[in-house]
């Protein structure tokens, strides 16, 4: 693993159910990430994900690619355009620094309407010796 280095793209499609069963289980109740119409009325077009499940889908992403041994040290994350129902998330992440077993990755996800959210993630590696 080297500076530089980019882990494969995650598609995320982002469904109705994803947004509305990841604010549940966050436990938060804001009606704009579980009722359309309410949404609307606030001014979104529809209901939208919140920074928990997109916090989530980030560690996952990380976690999918190092392994479920590594350790999430840091997550440091900003949310830009909503994801909607019916668009497409792609997750992409660079290798910006190595330091022994902790490497950090600046991650970014995308969507139809730009960046969803940008941030770094610093991850502890498991030792050789438990691999």
């Amino acid at each position: 693993m080297r500076t530089g280095d980019e882990l494969a793209p995650l598609v995320v499609p982002i469904t109705r159910t994803l947004i509305v069963a990841g604010a549940v289980a966050s436990r938060d109740y804001q009606d704009v990430h579980h009722d359309a119409e309410l949404a609307r009325e606030k001014g979104s077009p529809d209901i939208f994900m919140n920074i928990l499940t997109t916090n989530g889908l980030v560690g996952r992403y990380i976690t999918d690619h190092f392994g479920p041994r590594a350790e999430l040290r840091r997550v440091a994350i900003r949310l830009g355009a909503p994801n909607y129902p019916g668009d497409t998330m792609t997750l992409t992440g660079t290798v910006t620094e190595v330091d022994g077993g902790t490497v950090q990755v600046r991650v970014l996800g995308a969507n139809g309407l730009g960046h969803h959210v940008t941030g770094t993630v610093t991850v502890a590696l498991p030792g050789e010796e438990e691999r």
